[in-house]
């Protein structure tokens, strides 16, 4: 198992994590999301390395961004 974190920029309310956790989720070797909306810290377990440009395309198909 592998886990990521990453920051997300954006998100002003809870519908917004449950976006970003639903489109990220959908990712192919996502296991599990979570996302902190207060410090827009969201961790990702996978069943092994990820692609971050998936992640990425994830979390801008709900309409947010990833810092950095």
């Amino acid at each position: 198992m592998s886990t990521s974190t990453y920051t997300v920029v954006g998100m002003t309310c809870g519908h917004c994590v449950m976006s970003v956790k639903e489109e990220v989720g959908e990712v192919p070797g996502v296991t599990g999301v979570e996302v902190d909306l207060d410090s827009g810290r969201m961790t990702v377990t996978s069943d092994g390395p990820l692609d971050g440009s998936r992640v990425r395309d994830a979390v801008e198909e709900a309409g947010y961004q990833l810092k950095g």
